[in-house]
């Protein structure tokens, strides 16, 4: 391997004594995965206790839909099933799955996990194993070729996995925790200036493109811009050792971005022109943003954090994407002014603090409330792309080079006095300390009823029919209906569901988190929100019936302590008559409709 002054000259530190090291790395390299392993398992530990009968608390749909993912990516591998597209979910339209974050790249390979001991177990193992390897990649990637200390590398670790933005997406967010590729994404990259890498490192820089569309292509999109704003600012600063490199690198990109090209043609065609593909999000792409006050305080999960001001400073508690903390963010400021002398090191900042800025959305917000002052995402806000994203989640991107800075830094010092030495590592202990993250909160789920349990279902569902569950599946007020769908493997298929896709195509493919809006799906949805039974006519009857037919339904079936659950079961009552108690639950037979033949 080339040293990595023959890649970034000024990341390139003095390596230590060959005979008194290798022991001491030989140790680290064993125990700073570990160490990583045990913080992961401790995030996830209330989950681990019931991977199927817990759900996150603060996050139940999205760990509901990602159980559903899990179980997809079973039903592809064990029954063949079209790993772009499902038609279990959302009958008869079905899913985009490219155009879904459906996380191919790990669905699959933990899809005998998913078989033998069921999604949950898999979302659970995923998460923890997104964290942990996310840690461990960068550790990697840091201790063999950016330091060497392998303190620092650990440190860079450390923050890189377990910073509040991962920790707080570890609430059910698969694609995001899962960041174990892009430092070697980043790595490759920076490599591309090297003579004779062109052909070599194109393709492999390729091919870890391909597996990172198949994690979080959101993940690829911020890794893009940061290493753009890094190469434009390294540019800036030394135009000439730039122009120099410019040949091979842009060489080695063109080589990259045609493997890729090759291997995703037809899945990104399949993303933006199949069934269910979309545009653009249900929300304005300035909607979320990051409060600067954010920079500076604590997440509601780390050992220091205050959740009350956390909720008032963070979109959510998943999107807790900067809370460095008052001391961590005077050690990021203070790693930057340690290197600031090296080149890259400051292009790497001037990147952080750019995609830093980007998140703050298209005018200043402090302690929760919008200013009048101007920021420069404004000029970008509806670029294609770019409006596909979450605004607040570039600070992910911030949060991963403070992590990389810290470890240089950590590293630079090394050759400090030990007086100068010990005051920088006392900062350390303080900034990190209070950011220790704590187990991720969960609440108990309700059993699946032996109707499902039992295969009873079977008796009436068959293949070309649906089984509806009331509430619907939806976003928030149908995770029920979602949750029972992926823990029985998707067996049976189910209407409707929470992914996105079109809102109303073909008129409007503008993106949703809900299937396209129906008679029945509003009618049930008003009265599980307010708890007021509707008076019924025979037309209403006649347009129920017909949403039945649509859906393709066999039975309907009440699921036991659903909000309003009692004015649900008698609109249900009203528009099809007294159900049968089977399994614990209320069914209504329906398979007399006459559906048409599946298409």
């Amino acid at each position: 391997m080339r040293a990595v002054d023959e890649v970034v000259p000024e990341l390139a530190s003095e390596p230590a004594t060959p005979a008194t090291a290798k022991p001491r790395r030989s140790r680290a390299d064993l125990w700073a995965p570990l160490n990583y392993a045990v913080l992961a398992v401790l995030v996830m530990a209330q989950l681990w206790r019931d991977p199927d009968g817990r759900v996150l608390a603060s996050n139940d749909d999205d760990h509901g839909f990602f159980l559903y993912v899990m179980a997809h990516g079973e039903r592809v591998l064990f029954h063949g099933d079209n790993p772009l597209f499902d038609g279990r979910m959302n009958v008869p339209d079905g899913v985009n799955m490219m155009a879904n974050t459906t996380v191919l790249a790990i669905s699959l390979p933990l899809a005998p996990i998913t078989h033998f001991l069921g999604p949950g177990v898999s979302v659970v193992l995923a998460l923890t194993l997104g964290l942990f390897g996310t840690a461990a990649a960068w550790y990697w990637v840091l201790s063999r070729h950016l330091v060497t200390s392998r303190a620092a590398a650990w440190i860079g670790g450390l923050w890189c996995g377990f910073a509040p933005t991962l920790v707080s997406h570890a609430n059910a967010h698969v694609n995001f925790v899962s960041q174990f590729v892009t430092p070697f994404i980043v790595w490759q990259v920076l490599r591309l200036r090297e003579p004779g890498r062109v052909l070599r490192g194109g393709v492999l820089l390729g091919l870890l493109i391909v597996l990172q569309v198949f994690i979080n292509e959101e993940t690829l999109l911020f890794t893009a811009l940061a290493l753009g704003a890094f190469v434009v600012a390294y540019a800036a600063m030394a135009p000439r050792r730039a122009l120099g490199a410019a040949r091979h690198f842009l060489a080695g990109l063109g080589v990259a971005g045609a493997t890729a090209l090759v291997l995703l043609a037809y899945p990104l065609y399949f993303q933006f022109t199949g069934p269910g593909s979309y545009h653009g999000q249900p929300f304005l792409p300035d909607k979320y943003v990051t409060d600067l006050l954010s920079v500076g305080t604590f997440a509601r999960q780390s050992l220091a954090g205050n959740a009350a001001l956390a909720r008032h400073l963070s979109v959510s508690g998943t999107e807790d994407n900067t809370f460095f903390g008052p001391i961590g963010l005077v050690m990021i400021v203070v790693s930057v002014v340690v290197l600031w002398r090296n080149l890259a090191a400051r292009a790497a900042a001037i990147a952080g603090l750019v995609l830093l800025v980007v998140s703050m959305g298209p005018r200043l917000k402090v302690a929760g409330y919008e200013t009048a002052i101007p920021l420069p995402f404004g000029l970008v806000s509806h670029v294609p792309i770019i409006d596909l994203v979450s605004v607040t989640r570039f600070a992910m991107v911030a949060a991963t080079i403070a992590g990389v800075l810290l470890a240089l830094a950590t590293d630079r010092i090394g050759a400090w006095p030990a007086k100068r030495r010990r005051w920088f590592v006392i900062g350390l202990v303080l900034a990190l300390v209070p950011l220790a993250p704590k187990p991720l909160p969960t609440v108990s789920a309700d059993p699946l009823p032996a109707f499902l349990t039992q295969g009873t279902w079977r008796q009436y569902v068959s293949e070309d029919r649906t089984l509806v569950t009331v509430p619907l599946p939806e976003v928030t007020t149908g995770r029920g209906g979602m949750r029972w769908a992926a823990l029985s493997g998707l067996e049976y298929k189910s209407p409707r569901g929470y992914f996105m896709g079109p809102v109303n195509p073909p008129a409007d493919l503008t993106g949703s988190w809900n299937a396209p809006r129906r008679y029945t799906s509003d009618l049930l949805w008003e009265v599980r929100e307010y708890g007021q039974r509707p008076v019924l006519t025979a037309s209403d009857r006649v347009k129920i019936t017909g949403d039945l037919i649509f859906w393709r339904a066999a039975v309907v079936v009440l699921i036991p302590n659903s909000r309003n659950g009692d004015a649900l079961r008698a609109t249900l009552v009203d528009a099809l008559g007294e159900p049968q108690l089977i399994g614990g639950v209320d069914v209504w037979d329906v398979r007399y409709l006459a559906v048409p033949p599946a298409g």
